[in-house]
Parts: C-alpha cells; structure tokens; sequence
C-alpha cells in the first residue's frame, strides 16, 4: 500500500486510486484478457511510475503525452503522470507523423510514451517536435518501474489546475487542446457514477479508447472511482465484444452508435449470454431510433443516450434509468450543470424550436491549451457554445438535430472536412475540393469528397483516395471520392457544401 495522499494533494483526480486501493485492494481494476491488475497493484505501479518520471526529468505542470491503446499500462501511466504533477495529453494511436508533431509541439510536451510495436508514425513524429519517444513493452516497462521507488503525491498543483487536455479540431481543422481541470473530471465522475448507479460490483466494458473522454473519464476514472473493473478490448470486435461480456460478466457498457449497430447485426448474436448487462450508455453521434428500440429488445438491457464533447469533461445531458425515455433524446442535464438551447444572439428560444445548444457549470473546460481567442470565441458569459443545433420539449429533454458545423462523426470519431480538404489540395492535380458527410448505416457517417481535377490532369479517385489516405489518420480519410467538372458555389465564391449531391451509385 502506497503512502496516505497529503492535505494538499487531496484535489489530485489520481487521489480516487489510493482511496479504492485502501477500500478494495484485492479487486480487479483493469482487465485485458489473462492480464489483470487489482487496485493495490494498479496503485503501486503507478506510485513507482511517478517516481520514475521524476527519475526523468518530468516537473510538475509538465505534459507527458501517451500514444496507446486500451491496455492495462496507460491507466498505470495516467495516473502516475498525475501523481507527479503533470499534464496528462492522451493522443489517438492513428494518429499520423505530422498530427502527432502538432499535437506534440502545441502541448509542449516533454515525454511521448508509444507503444514497443508499430509506433513508427508516433515515433517520428516526436523526432520532429524534438520530443522524448518511450516506447513502452509491458513487460519490460513493468519491471522497470519496480526498480524505481513509489514518489509522494505533488503538492504543487491544485484542483484548479489542468490535469488533461484533450486534443480537439474546430472548423478549422487545426486541433486545439480543451484543458480539463482535476475539478472538472472529478466533478463528472461524480455525477456519472450516480447516473449509471455505479459500485464496486459492477463491471464496464472498456472497449472505448482510453484517449478519448468518453471512455477515459466515464469508463476508466469510474470504475476507479467506486472499485469497478474496467474490462478492456484495444481494438472493438461485435463478436470478440459479446464474447468479453459473457465471459467478464460485463454490468455497464459504453459504446457509439456504430458498437450497437455492429453487434445487433451479429448473426450468431443469440449465442452470447449477456444476462449480465443492467445498463448501457451511448454517446459520440446520435443513436438511429431503430438500433436503440432492437438493442434494447433483443439484449433485454436499458440503452442511456447522452450527450457531451471533450469541452464539457465530456458528460453534459444523458437520459436516467428511473425517468420516462423518449427514444431520440439525450434527456436532461447532468445535476449542477445547465443546457439551453439559444438562437444566433445567444437569447433562449421557446420549447420546441431548433437552436444552438449551450452550457454552462463545473463540466465546462478551463479553455483551449494557449488560446485565449478561440476560447473567448467558444465559451462565451461561462456558456459553452457548442455548435450543435437541437431542441428542449416540455418535459425537459433534449434533442439533438443536427450541426451547426461541418464535422462529420464517422464511427464515434471526429472528421474535419478542413482538415482532409487541405490534403486533398496538396495532390498536384486538385484544383478544387469539397469533404463531406454521407449517412452510412453502420458507421453513421461516412467521409466522401467531390474533387475538380486541374485541366491536363488525370488523377483517378483511387488515386486521390490513396493519397489522402497515407498522411492522415485511418477514420478521416475518403472512402467515397468522385470527380466532378465544378462545385456549386454562392454568389462570394464559397463553396456550397450542403447542395453536393453524391452520385447514387457510390452511397453506401
């Protein structure tokens, strides 16, 4: 058992370890088939994995940024980060060379652990942002952290201070990273462990990448949170998922609308025995009504919509298990924060009516990582806008119906038409571009461009598609390509995304 945490240190998010650990030490934390770690282990490890950033280098309000998949060594690595006083930056393994450099360099971050195989994007990424690469084989890394002794809490940070930032697009496709106070996730864990009725004997389905806020802070800082084990799947299988559910006797699942849609299309689904599913939560992209109503009535469990972004830490709004359930809706605010839904003035609008969807309480970010304009521009009085247009009805629930921004969720994911439209320009026979989102009965959105190729030229859509697709990350790049002789364009030249029909014969 690791040293009790100090007065000062108590506002630490890593302090909800030794605080289970103490309650629950011989109790599964983190699960990833037959490696598993009980909250004294997990404690441990990631007390001696403080004490070797220190050995490192690492001060206090350092970033140390991990690149790796959902493995029992990130949370050991997460909270060791914290532990010491630093700055979580949690990246998407896909991510490639250049979007790991920016990423790297915005942050200022001093540490990259990558995992020991296949990080060779990862790795020369950091080369370029002239940052330490770690590779990290779980093993080894173990054993190396055990030569080092468990470090004492840092005092030097409060609960005001940013404990992660979580890189994010805008319109504009330039990541920006949401600082994330330990006050705003602790805070979210709170209400989300009451939401979900969270306790020590239940069990959550990690199969959400740990990079992500949803599944970091509802999945991993939960269970942590109560005495929950986090079961964990790096790479999401419908099969290989219903499988860890039936032999982990999963209690709570998270997932996006492409999980339940994968797994409730599952032939040989009835083989699984899921009886022990109580409550599932669904978030990322709205949740097609007919895959809420089957999942439900063919896994006889409760499917929770909700609603958040990585600025609002990320719960806002989500439905409640002992509330009435309009299918379609993300029910009502989470306690201590409130929504509104406002027109282009920021003046609320009647029940009923479509505006923009704003908030405001203890969820909502410190702001963006040294970026005090875009900050001003999104959280604007302590409201953040969120750029997502909806409705609130009589009864209090909300609706998501549409986005006021162009960003296409692809699979839970976040694609920025910018950010790929800007790749796409770089081929030296594009002329003009456009990225958009087709509906895709699976991944919810697929990521199309129509593309005007320079007079001469005769660049093929595969090959548009092929070279897009070595410079960004697998989610973002075009399935559907096509060419086109112009793009409809308003009377000032801008392009009019919204009228681009996609030739039928290339839909999904």
């Amino acid at each position: 058992m690791t040293a009790a945490v100090p007065a000062a240190a108590q506002g630490n998010l890593a302090a909800i370890l030794p605080a289970t650990a103490a309650l629950h030490p011989d109790r599964p934390a983190v699960r990833l088939d037959d490696e598993e770690l009980d909250f004294a282990a997990l404690d441990e490890l990631s007390a001696r994995a403080a004490g070797y950033l220190r050995a490192l280098g690492m001060a206090p309000g350092d970033r140390v940024a991990l690149l790796l998949p959902n493995t029992p060594v990130f949370a050991v690595l997460y909270y060791g980060i914290l532990r010491a006083g630093g700055i979580v930056v949690p990246m998407n393994p896909m991510l490639k060379a250049g979007e790991v450099e920016h990423c790297l360099k915005d942050a200022g971050a001093t540490l990259l652990f990558t995992w020991h195989e296949g990080s060779r994007e990862a790795a020369e990424g950091a080369r370029r942002a002239g940052t330490r690469h770690l590779g990290v084989d779980p093993g080894p890394f173990t054993e190396l952290l055990r030569g080092h002794e468990p470090a004492p809490f840092s005092t030097d940070r409060s609960a005001e201070d940013t404990a992660v930032i979580l890189y994010t697009s805008g319109t504009t496709g330039q990541p920006k990273g949401a600082e994330l106070t330990h006050t705003n996730v602790r805070r979210n864990i709170d209400e989300a462990v009451k939401v979900l009725r969270l306790g020590p004997d239940d069990v959550t389905f990690g199969g959400l990448p740990l990079f992500h806020s949803f599944g970091q802070v509802v999945g991993l800082n939960c269970a942590v949170a109560v005495g929950a084990c986090l079961t964990l799947l790096p790479r999401f299988d419908p099969a290989r998922a219903l499988s860890v559910i039936a032999q982990d006797r999963v209690t709570v699942f998270l997932g996006v609308p492409t999980m339940y849609t994968l797994m409730l299309g599952l032939e040989d689904r009835a083989r699984h025995d899921v009886s022990s599913l109580r409550v599932c939560v669904s978030g990322g992209s709205p949740l097609p009504v007919e895959v809420l109503n089957g999942f439900q009535a063919e896994f006889g469990c409760a499917v929770l919509e909700g609603y958040g972004l990585s600025e609002s830490s990320p719960l806002a709004c989500i439905n409640r298990i002992d509330r009435a359930r309009v299918p379609g809706t993300i029910g009502c605010p989470i306690d201590g924060v409130e929504m509104r839904v406002v027109d282009k003035e920021g003046k609320e609008v009647p029940d009923g009516e479509i505006g923009e969807i704003v908030i405001r309480g203890h969820n909502v970010m410190k702001g963006y990582w040294r970026r005090p304009e875009a900050t001003a521009t999104t959280v604007r009085d302590g409201w953040l806008h969120t750029g997502d247009l909806g409705t609130r009805d009589a009864a209090g629930d909300f609706r998501v119906v549409d986005r006021s921004k162009d960003v296409i969720i692809r699979g839970g994911f976040n694609v920025y038409p910018r950010e790929v439209e800007e790749v796409l320009y770089q081929h030296p026979a594009v002329a003009e571009a456009a990225v958009i989102g087709v509906p895709h009965p699976t991944h919810g959105e697929e990521v199309a461009a129509a593309v005007v190729l320079r007079p001469g030229t005769g660049a093929t859509p595969d090959d548009l598609r092929d070279f897009v697709r070595t410079q960004v990350a697998a989610f973002k790049y075009p399935r559907i390509v096509w060419t086109t002789d112009a793009l409809p364009k308003g009377a000032t030249g801008k392009i009019l995304k919204r009228t681009i029909e996609t030739p039928p014969h290339l839909l999904p």
